[in-house]
């Protein structure tokens, strides 16, 4: 398998280097040249498979010969190594739970197989990799975690100031080692400008050995279709779910995508937004314009000009109307978001971070125009990573969970920086 450069001004490159790079010398993003189907057999198999054995099937064809199939095997058994449950909350919802992992997020799975496949290119190299990452809340955390101790890589994470939780705060900066937490004085469009300029700049990549953790990396986009396969698997209907996925950065929606675009049956996806909603405002005029980033409840939503949306665009040939059949788009507001935290607890007992909420919401409102349907949405992270607006919406606390008691106790560990590129250009060049 060879990517290409969504800009056409680089050459193609296999996954090493794509993975390692993070992304194109033109300034694109990766994309495979070719979208591979699954075999003729997986789905009727999927029961029976183990989430190692369907995460190597899913993720073997892009790999190709970079990995050997023994070490991507272990890679993917460690990759998902905890539970990727469909639960039922209403007769026609069932939720997909992504919060079983370390950091209690979605974004553990991509993280974990992106660590140990930079862990293993790296195992013969004497220069070592500093792993730069923008965050809108959950992504440091996970690559953090996913990082840690990692030999010969230094993770640099970017993260706006006051716009994430304390608990993705302690995530960020609280683990030491080899992972730095700069906290930016803007929000999550600065952070990632100021990552997308180090990337375009030569002089510091000659310096550093740069790559990007963030879902424009190949290797953090594309092990997030597993999760859909798995959800699949556990789907007890005859027809296939209308899937709802909270979206932001729109890597998740877009790996759910690429795995329909390989044969996943699934009837419609929902891109479930809050105020930052570029995406649904271009489903609904056929126009796509980038806005400032808006702070919202659903922090890691928000993001104002998503880059993994040029990724959906491509998949679909940049038609509009081949994609506008696929894809739904739903704009929630907090006060919504707020209000079906409070109603889906009072009457179902089930208790939904901000995130899920956005994507409950967008899903019923789906649903209750097609009543022939079910569905479910993507629970992206735990609700104690939000207690303020769950203990609000629901009138009671959240547990901590027993592995966040010990990290909550440790002290901050970050450094201030301002949104301009000299600052971070400065810290790096040291």
């Amino acid at each position: 398998m060879h990517y290409y450069s969504l800009n056409r001004q680089s050459e193609p490159v296999d996954f090493r280097t794509a993975a390692v790079a993070g992304q194109a010398p033109d300034g694109g993003l990766y994309f495979p040249e070719t979208i591979p189907r699954f075999p003729a057999d997986f789905l009727a198999q999927l029961p029976h498979l183990t989430p190692a054995e369907l995460a190597l099937t899913v993720l073997r064809p892009y790999v190709g010969s970079a990995i050997p199939e023994p070490e991507l095997a272990r890679i993917c058994a460690e990759t998902v190594d905890f539970p990727l449950p469909v639960v039922p909350v209403t007769d026609r919802i069932s939720a997909l739970e992504l919060f079983h992992g370390p950091t209690l997020a979605f974004k553990d799975v991509g993280a974990r197989f992106m660590s140990r496949c930079l862990g293993y290119f790296s195992r013969h190299e004497t220069r070592p990799v500093t792993v730069l990452v923008a965050t809108s809340g959950d992504t440091g955390g996970a690559v953090a975690s996913g990082f840690l101790g990692v030999p010969g890589v230094e993770v640099v994470i970017l993260y706006p100031q006051g716009r994430v939780s304390p608990v993705q705060e302690q995530q960020l900066t609280a683990l030491g080692q080899n992972i730095r937490a700069l906290e930016v004085r803007g929000n999550f469009d600065d952070c990632q400008r100021l990552v997308k300029q180090a990337f375009r700049d030569d002089a510091l990549r000659q310096r550093r050995q740069l790559t990007s953790a963030n879902s424009i990396n190949v290797a953090r986009w594309l092990p997030q279709q597993v999760y859909y396969v798995a959800a699949l698997a556990q789907w007890p209907h005859a027809h296939p779910p209308v899937v709802a996925v909270p979206s932001g950065n729109f890597g998740n929606l877009c790996a759910g995508l690429l795995a329909y675009a390989s044969g996943l049956p699934v009837a419609h996806f929902v891109a479930a937004c809050n105020q930052n909603d570029a995406v649904p405002r271009y489903l609904q005029s056929g126009q796509y314009a980038a806005q400032p980033a808006v702070a919202t409840l659903s922090n890691a939503m928000d993001v104002g000009d998503p880059s993994n949306f040029g990724r959906i665009l491509e998949l679909f040939g940049h038609q509009y109307p081949v994609l506008r059949e696929l894809l739904s788009g739903y704009t929630v507001s907090d006060a919504d978001t707020t209000a079906t935290i409070a109603r889906v607890f009072q009457e179902t007992g089930y208790v939904l971070d901000p995130h899920g909420a956005v994507a409950y919401f967008a899903l019923e409102e789906y649903l209750r125009h097609h009543p022939a349907q079910r569905g479910l949405f993507l629970e992206t992270a735990h609700p104690v990573k939000f207690p303020e607006a769950v203990e609000a919406a629901t009138g009671h606390p959240v547990p901590l969970p027993a592995e966040l008691a010990d990290l909550m106790r440790r002290p901050k560990q970050s450094i201030l920086l301002e949104p301009e590129y000299d600052a971070l250009r400065t810290y790096l060049w040291e």
